[in-house]
């Protein structure tokens, strides 16, 4: 695997029976956003990335990492304020846990070594606030993992697609939110008869047993015929095969399905349903939340955050549906 001055990766090998599994298996994980970090897995470890796909799904390295270089850097007196923000100051380096196989949120890119998305960015921009520096170790995690490598200090914060909940709360602190994510309606390209939620009704469309999107589906669209499949994968190609209408799931996973196979597929109308709150995740009772908190303000505040939202999965999608900005500390 590559490496570059400014990033280490740590693979344990629980990080790499979980990688090699979604290499040969894909996913069938989704629904819950608590390990929709696994739900490019199937895609994104393959032998292509995206930068080896049609240009309209690729990421623009280049915008990505002056975006990155270019974010805000927080004075001394703030760093000194924080017990969490001063340990990482010293160290020298941001240790995080982290996937590398998430198509939209956190890929490797093995020609240059670098890992790109969503969560990535967030991450090598906190980097950056603290150290001055886009210097950062990955351990490699799981939905397994996440809250065992902050309560033994083998990290500083997990980068995941990592779901605040009540009970992991009692585990592990949370800064955010950073990211909200609700469910989403995948169409195939050509159909324009479904606009949004409201034209669901009567439709046959296709769920996957296990997530949120079947009681979603009921609460919001009680008219439509949902048939459930095992998994994301069946549930696609059922919608390839015209033998549903539409597809009802998490809508990061519907994200990815355009950068998958850019050109089957499109997103209609709004994401709809409860919105599922993203959070960084941090040793429990740490005083990083606060000084985290306070990133992740400004990065909304300056436009940081729209800017690496529209690099990292607006523009690779065609999506122009700009998400609400996450209510900070909420």
């Amino acid at each position: 695997m590559s490496k570059n001055l400014s990033q280490q990766v740590v693979l344990d090998r629980r990080g790499f029976v979980a990688a090699t599994f979604a290499t040969v298996a894909g996913l069938g994980l989704a629904g819950c956003s608590d390990t929709s970090a696994e739900a490019d897995k199937g895609s994104a470890a393959s032998s292509k990335s995206p930068d080896d796909t049609k240009a309209s799904t690729t990421l623009d390295a280049k915008a990505f990492d002056k975006l990155v270089d270019n974010g805000p850097k927080a004075d001394d007196d703030a760093i000194a304020a924080s017990t969490w923000a001063t340990a990482v100051k010293n160290a020298g380096v941001f240790k995080i846990g982290s996937v590398q196989t998430s198509t939209l949120f956190s890929l490797l890119n093995e020609k240059d070594g670098k890992t790109r998305g969503f969560d990535a960015g967030i991450a090598q921009l906190l980097s950056n606030y603290i150290l001055g520096e886009n210097k950062i170790e990955i351990t490699q995690v799981t939905s397994d993992t996440r809250e065992s490598v902050l309560q033994n200090g083998q990290v500083d914060a997990v980068f995941a697609t990592y779901t605040i909940t009540d009970e992991r709360k009692k585990l592990v602190s949370f800064a955010g939110p950073y990211y909200y994510t609700q469910q989403a309606i995948l169409v195939l390209a050509d159909n324009d008869d479904i606009k949004s939620v409201d034209d669901l009704a009567d439709k046959n469309v296709a769920v996957q047993s296990g997530s949120n999107g079947p009681a979603i589906l009921e609460e919001f669209a009680p008219k439509a015929s949902q048939q459930e499949f095992k998994t994301d994968e069946e549930a696609r190609q059922a919608l390839q095969q015209g033998r549903v209408d539409a597809y009802v799931i998490d809508n990061n996973m519907q994200q990815s399905s355009l950068v998958r196979e850019p050109g089957k597929y499109k997103i209609a109308g709004k994401p709809f349903g409860n919105k599922e709150p993203y959070g960084i995740g941090l040793p429990l009772d740490s005083d990083g939340v606060a000084f985290v908190n306070d990133f992740l303000k400004k990065i909304e505040d300056d436009g940081t955050w729209t800017k690496l939202w529209q690099i990292c999965i607006g523009d690779r999608t065609g999506d122009t549906n700009v998400p609400e900005l996450p209510e900070v500390g909420a």
